[in-house]
């Protein structure tokens, strides 16, 4: 009985330490940031110059049921400040009676049975190559690049990183979900990317704007094809390199959600893959931990999170918990929750890149309510393509001004 009561609280307090981490991390990597270098030609200037090589890359564009969004997209390529590249256009289950390019970079690519899985997309792109390129990056319909995207690219490439994400901007803010979506960016991209370059370890991707060398990107296996294909691939790519870079002056832009009910149908599909993927998580957090690898240990504690708001309730539960159990562990708790507040805060204010967008703060209680109507329609992930829906159909020149 002793023994098992022992177990017991071992267990209580692991799980304590694991919620609190969470929290307390966070304030530490803003610490840190402050003293860090931050400039990217600072940063881009700690890696020597590997080769000259103009890299050739093959861009991939999986567009689903909604063609409207190609059009744009394919125009901010014509409009690149570097030539070397070659757009491929998956075009699942649209119709492209309207879409005619003349450029012969453009490849306009339509499956003769739909795909509906972004990871068949993408492979049927690379099935269909028509050289040899260096490098893919994929990207979504609905996405915009800036002009020097690709030419800015090119020097980390040069630089001998053979996995770059891009920074993604938001290409609209005219709504509370879109500015609240663009708020959680903000925050979770200088956490686990803009932080992670500067400290020159394992940046985390994300599911579009991120350039891959392809010989690697041939070694990845998948699993499952209908969704959160962009966890496997981190696990995958964080365990096979030593550093995944991220570019913050490389720009992509991406539509947020504009309504509670695509915020909504966007979390259930986020959730359904933190649960998914959980066990690769853990095998990432794992080969960091024993083989003493500080950014993939970091990549796979954050990984091994549930989503924010799962871990606020969970938190709220073990504070009160605490409070019954010894009070000085509630009070901990409470003191762990400010800092965290005050450090949310700090971020978001600090590091957005777009006006407006900090202003969302005050609608928080609403994301989480929808977030938790999320979870409960978790079951409809598994049966379901679960695609959100965009509407924003614009061009790189009106964006930029």
């Amino acid at each position: 009985m002793e023994l098992v009561k022992l177990i017991g609280w071992i267990l209580f307090y692991t799980v304590n330490v694991f919620f609190a981490l969470h929290f307390v991390i966070p304030f530490l990597l803003f610490l840190l940031h402050q003293i860090l270098p931050k400039s990217t030609e600072t940063l881009l200037n700690r890696y020597k110059i590997i080769t000259e090589k103009n890299f050739h890359f093959a861009a991939i564009i999986t567009a689903h049921q909604d063609a409207r969004f190609i059009g744009p997209l394919v125009d901010s390529f014509l409009k690149q400040n570097y030539q070397h590249f070659t757009v491929y256009v998956v075009a699942d289950d649209c119709d492209i009676a309207d879409l005619k390019f003349s450029d012969p970079r453009i490849i306009l690519l339509k499956p003769n049975t739909a795909l509906h899985a972004k990871i068949k997309s993408i492979k049927y792109a690379v099935d269909h190559f028509e050289r040899r390129h260096d490098a893919l990056i994929i990207f979504d319909s609905d996405n915009l690049i800036h002009p020097d995207f690709l030419l800015k690219m090119n020097r980390y490439f040069q630089k001998g990183f053979r996995v770059v994400q891009a920074n993604m901007l938001s290409k609209n803010l005219d709504t509370t979900f879109s500015k609240l979506d663009t708020l959680g960016h903000t925050y979770h991209n200088f956490l686990e990317r803009q932080v992670k370059m500067e400290m020159g370890v394992t940046s985390a991707i994300l599911g579009l704007g991120v350039a891959i060398d392809i010989p690697l990107y041939n070694e990845v296996m998948y699993t499952n094809e209908l969704g959160g294909f962009d966890k496997k691939l981190q696990v995958q790519l964080a365990l096979k390199l030593p550093t995944i870079a991220y570019a913050k002056d490389v720009i992509v832009f991406d539509e947020k959600v504009e309504s509670g009910a695509a915020f909504e149908k966007q979390r259930t599909r986020w959730i359904f893959t933190y649960f998914e993927y959980f066990s690769d998580s853990l095998k990432l957090f794992l080969n960091g931990l024993f083989h003493f690898h500080p950014g993939r240990l970091l990549l796979g504690f954050n990984m091994l999170r549930p989503p924010m708001f799962l871990t606020i309730g969970i938190s709220l539960l073990l504070t009160i918990l605490c409070f019954i159990i010894n009070p000085l562990y509630g009070w901990i708790w409470i003191g762990i929750f400010i800092l965290y507040t005050l450090n949310f805060i700090l971020i978001v204010t600090t590091q957005s890149q777009q006006k407006g967008v900090s202003s969302a703060i005050v609608y928080i209680p609403s994301m989480v309510l929808r977030q938790i109507k999320s979870l409960l329609k978790i079951k409809s992930a598994k049966k379901s393509f679960l695609k959100t829906e965009h509407r924003k159909v614009i061009y790189i020149e009106e964006l930029l001004r």
